[in-house]
C-alpha cells in the first residue's frame, strides 16, 4: 500500500458545556465572552486519523492535515489538533458566516490543491448540526462517502467503514467510533512550531454568498414541574387520562423513551464535565509555561545588555 495523506477538518464551537442563550437581537445564540472549543464530533474525526497511523504506521499514514475555516480564533482549534498529533495546519480564514454548502466548496479547493487521499470530518458541528458538509464535499469532488462511521480501518488501499469504499474517499464520524485523547503538555509545547497555512476564501477562488436567512431565533418554552408518582398503575393512570395518551402502551414507551434520553444525557454531561476540567488544566499549564519563556527571555536580554555595558 502507497503511503497516505489524510485531511481532517476541524469547527471552532462554542463549548459544549456552555449553556447557550438567544442574543438580544434574536438572530441566534450568544457567541461573545464565550468559551469556545473543538467541534466534538471533528475531535473523534482528528483522533480515528491519529489511530489509523498508529496502527498501519508512518510508512502507509504518511502525513496527517487538519483544516479549519472561519475567524483568526479558528487557529487555536487547529493547535489543539496538531497538540493531539496533526503534522501540519491549514487556516482559511474569514469573518463571514459560513454555510455548508460555502465550507464544503472551501474544502473541495484545498483537496484539490493538497490531494490527500482520505478525508475524515465529523458527522454534523454542535452549533447548527447540519450534518451535510461532508455529504457535499463528496459530492463536488466525485469521491465515495461513508457516514456515520463507528469502525474505519484501511485494508489493502480499500478503506472500510462498515461498507466498503474506495480510495480516496470522505469519511464522516459518529461519537460512537472513539473518545478522543487529550493533548499531553509536551504536545502542547510542540504543536507552536508546527506549520499552521493561513488561506482565504479569495486564495481559493470560493465566493461567500448566504443562501440561507435566519428569520427569528427564540427561547424553548419552559418545562413544567414533573410528579412524583407512588407506583406504576399510579403512572399509567395519568400518562393515559391526565397526558392525553390514547393507549397504555404507547404512554408506557413514551415514558420509558425519555427516561433512558434522560440517563443518556446525563452521563454525556458528566463525561463532558470531566473532559473539559482535564482540558482546563492544560490550557493552566500552556499559559504557565508561555510565562516562563517570556521571564526566561527578559533575563537573557538583561545578561546581554550588561555584557555590553562592561
Amino acid at each position: 500500500m502507497s503511503s497516505l495523506r489524510i485531511l481532517v477538518g476541524v469547527k471552532r464551537v462554542v463549548d459544549s458545556a456552555v449553556k447557550v442563550r438567544v442574543n438580544s437581537a434574536q438572530s441566534g445564540v450568544e457567541t461573545a465572552n464565550v468559551k469556545h472549543s473543538m467541534n466534538p464530533f471533528d475531535e473523534i474525526a482528528v483522533e480515528e486519523a491519529l489511530r489509523l497511523r498508529e496502527k498501519h504506521g508512518k510508512d502507509v499514514v504518511k502525513e496527517i492535515v487538519a483544516l479549519s475555516c472561519g475567524p483568526a480564533k479558528a487557529q487555536e482549534t487547529l493547535r489543539t489538533a496538531l497538540a493531539m498529533g496533526a503534522d501540519r495546519a491549514i487556516h482559511v480564514k474569514t469573518d463571514e458566516e459560513l454555510e455548508p454548502l460555502t465550507v464544503a466548496k472551501l474544502f473541495d479547493k484545498v483537496v484539490r490543491s493538497e490531494k490527500p487521499d482520505l478525508v475524515i470530518l465529523g458527522k454534523q458541528a454542535i452549533d447548527d448540526d447540519a450534518n451535510q458538509t461532508g455529504q457535499m464535499l463528496a459530492g463536488l469532488l466525485n469521491w465515495p462517502q461513508a457516514t456515520f462511521a463507528s469502525k474505519v480501518d484501511i485494508n489493502g488501499g480499500v478503506l472500510e467503514v462498515v461498507r466498503e469504499s474506495a480510495l480516496p474517499a470522505v469519511v464522516i464520524t459518529d461519537m460512537r467510533l472513539y473518545e478522543p485523547r487529550y493533548a499531553s503538555l509536551p504536545n502542547i509545547m510542540k504543536a507552536k512550531k508546527k506549520p499552521l497555512k493561513a488561506l482565504s476564501p479569495a486564495d481559493l477562488q470560493v465566493e461567500i454568498k448566504s443562501r440561507l436567512q435566519t428569520l427569528k431565533v427564540t427561547e424553548p418554552p419552559k418545562r413544567q414541574g414533573g410528579k412524583i408518582v407512588a407506583s406504576v398503575d399510579e403512572l399509567l393512570d395519568k400518562l393515559r387520562n391526565e397526558a392525553k395518551f390514547l393507549g397504555k402502551c404507547n404512554a408506557l414507551s413514551e415514558a420509558l423513551n425519555k427516561c433512558l434520553a434522560q440517563e443518556f444525557e446525563v452521563r454525556r454531561k458528566q463525561q463532558l464535565k470531566e473532559a473539559r476540567a482535564r482540558r482546563a488544566h492544560y490550557e493552566a499549564k500552556w499559559k504557565q509555561m508561555d510565562e516562563e519563556d517570556r521571564l526566561h527571555a527578559e533575563f537573557e536580554q538583561a545578561q546581554q545588555a550588561r555584557k555590553q555595558q562592561g
